[in-house]
């Protein structure tokens, strides 16, 4: 089937559409790109939202154990690379072609998740997961550019709201296959992500390539020369620098929430009130049975795939910074709301808040740069999308990392405790160094929660609730909810003063 040519932008005089009359713009390039698209996110988020507790959960059995520092170091270096590689690869995507950058990006996707499921050690893994990224960098202007070729003004913002549900059905359906595969062997929730990613071979050479419209004599020294000249626009970096806070908050309901849900949220209420739970979902532990973390998350992708559409839709004729302005306003609201109790019956109202900013925003930060594109350079912009990606949540996972191991994490907490109000210790004072606490009260991470029961001789929910009064892990998330606010304020100026340029006005 030939490719379709991408569809001349309309007039901003011309009239929105009905839902349906939309959906038939769509050509067969669209649709088989979003395909390719939810089966990449059913990949990764698999394995993705499990993945801080493999890293990092102390009491894991089967987990690496790393200290949260490792793990924020490896999710900053995951997301440097995962999103500032598409700044690079997106102009090259145009020059040299959509497919042939998917198809690359899904075959090192693969092997990423093979060599994650088979090394244990620190440098081995890290290196794993920087084989997964740079295949899923790689992936992202590839498949992003053959959409914005697809769609035009007229269509765009239904467009991108259909391409976000169909991410979203892939990042719902992962978690459940996570959470399945992890009760048999932990290698299996990543040869899992390997079939899945897999997939896409049997759908990118089923449609012809979509031209991107980019000068193809091009040498590939002149394509990343002006990868760089072009972000050189200060505009536009303002533009990367405000959403940068705001990513750098939006992400740590996957990086940090995990593994924040595990040590202090109590879900036994829940789970006690509806029987009708599948086991595969509870885990048993000593605070009782608790509703998985990754299943109790994926309800903002559940949210997600439910009211997208219908959301961007409503918002199609708001201006695109405006639909941002109140998204981030919502899920700056929700991060409060959700980081600060230990109550699963908060973290979910917490989390619809957050889902609906989230709806608000993330589509349409697509929507902004694609539409602000000049001629030719779609897949180069969108590559910018990912800069206040890697950005925000680089800079976030080492600030969670930091904050979290330190002043959060419950086996630290009861290392503190250990160390400061009772007699199990070593000699002297310890010196209020964290990395110090083990060799100081004799006890290893993994071991620390369980040790201080036993010395307390109380309940573990009673403990629990202990270590939450006397440290206030909640405070971890007031630094993101503080970051989300000042990047509400900057957004909201620049969407006043990009009213004066035309080219921003959207």
């Amino acid at each position: 089937m030939a490719a379709v040519p991408a569809t001349p932008a309309a007039p901003d005089t011309e009239p929105k559409l009905g839902f349906v009359a939309t959906l038939k713009t769509f050509p067969r390039s669209f649709w088989l790109g979003c395909g390719v698209e939810m089966w990449e996110r059913m990949a990764y988020y698999c394995v993705r939202t499990v993945l801080p507790l493999y890293i990092a959960q102390a009491d894991d059995p089967g987990g690496l154990h790393f200290s949260q520092a490792q793990k924020g170091t490896i999710f900053a270096v995951w997301a440097l690379v995962q999103s500032l590689v598409p700044m690079v690869s997106g102009g090259f995507a145009d020059r040299y072609g959509y497919k042939k950058t998917i198809a690359t990006s899904v075959t090192l996707a693969c092997t990423g998740y093979v060599l994650m499921a088979n090394i244990r050690s620190y440098p081995g893994f890290f290196f794993a997961c920087m084989v997964l990224a740079l295949g899923t960098a790689i992936f992202k202007p590839g498949i992003q550019g053959t959409l914005a070729q697809s769609m035009s003004k007229k269509n765009s913002s239904v467009g991108w709201g259909l391409f976000y549900w169909l991410v979203n059905v892939g990042a719902a359906i992962g978690p459940f296959v996570g959470t399945f595969m992890r009760n048999t062997s932990w290698s299996l929730v990543f040869y899992s992500s390997a079939v899945f990613m897999g997939m896409n071979y049997l759908m990118i050479f089923t449609y012809k390539e979509v031209e991107s419209g980019a000068d193809k004599k091009k040498s590939a020294a002149r394509v990343f020369i002006d990868t760089f000249k072009n972000i050189l626009d200060l505009r536009l970096a303002t533009v990367i620098v405000l959403f940068s806070g705001f990513w750098m908050m939006l992400y740590q309901l996957w990086d940090l929430m995990p593994n924040f849900y595990a040590d202090w949220v109590s879900s036994t209420s829940f789970v006690e009130a509806n029987t009708w739970l599948p086991k595969a979902w509870l885990v048993n532990e000593a605070r009782g049975v608790q509703l998985k973390q990754e299943i109790a998350l994926n309800l903002n992708a559940g949210l997600v795939v439910c009211f997208v559409i219908f959301i961007s839709y409503l918002v199609a004729r708001l201006r695109v910074m405006t639909s941002i302005a109140i998204g981030v306003t919502i899920a700056t609201l929700g991060t409060i709301v959700y980081g600060t109790s230990s109550s699963v019956y908060v973290l979910f109202f917490g989390i619809l808040l957050f889902s609906l900013g989230e709806m608000l925003t993330g589509p349409k930060k697509t929507e902004y740069f694609s539409l602000i594109a000049p001629k030719g350079k779609k897949a180069l912009y969108l590559g910018y999308v990912n800069i206040p990606v890697a950005l925000g949540q680089a800079l976030g996972a080492k600030l969670a990392g930091w904050q979290y191991g330190r002043n959060g994490e419950k086996a630290v907490l009861a290392l503190k405790y250990l160390a400061e109000k009772t007699d199990r210790h070593g000699p002297g004072t310890w010196d209020g160094n964290v990395d110090h606490l083990a060799e100081f009260v004799g006890v290893k991470r993994p071991a620390a929660f369980d040790t201080l029961t036993s010395v307390l001789g109380q309940d573990p929910n009673a403990v629990n609730a202990l270590l939450w009064e006397t440290y206030k892990p909640y405070q971890v998330w007031y630094w993101f909810s503080a970051v989300g606010f000042a990047s509400l304020a900057g957004i909201l100026v620049f969407s006043h003063v990009s009213k004066r340029w035309k080219d921003l006005d959207v």
